[in-house]
């Protein structure tokens, strides 16, 4: 079974920036096309980036500009760096593994912007 663990979350001011990080078990890390989504209280789960495994992204139009995507496929990790925050970018962030049919989750890291 494929783990996913994040970590990085936290309380941080709005303009502050955060980086999350995703390690994923197993072999063939490389392979896998990752994706951070994001879910606010009361609100459905959202796609935030995407990394393919040739390194392609893809972006929510409302983090464009503010976050980035990246992995390191030596370290079976992906990245989510997270500058300029909102109050509105407060939410529980998951780590996603995608290969064909299969996906798996992550537990989830809570991300909250306040002053």
């Amino acid at each position: 079974q494929v783990q996913l663990v994040e970590s990085g979350g936290g309380l941080v001011q709005p303009g502050g920036s955060l980086r999350l990080s995703c390690v994923v078990s197993g072999s063939i890390f490389r392979l896998y096309a990752m994706a951070w989504y994001r879910q606010a209280p009361g609100k459905q789960r959202e796609l935030v980036a995407v990394i393919t495994s040739g390194g392609s992204t893809n972006y929510a139009d409302s983090v464009k500009d503010r976050f980035t995507i990246s992995r390191d496929n030596a370290k079976n990790t992906v990245y989510l760096q997270m500058n300029s925050l909102k109050p509105e970018d407060t939410a529980a962030y998951y780590c996603n593994a995608a290969l064909g049919i299969k996906n798996f989750w992550g537990q989830g890291t809570q991300v909250t912007v306040s002053s």
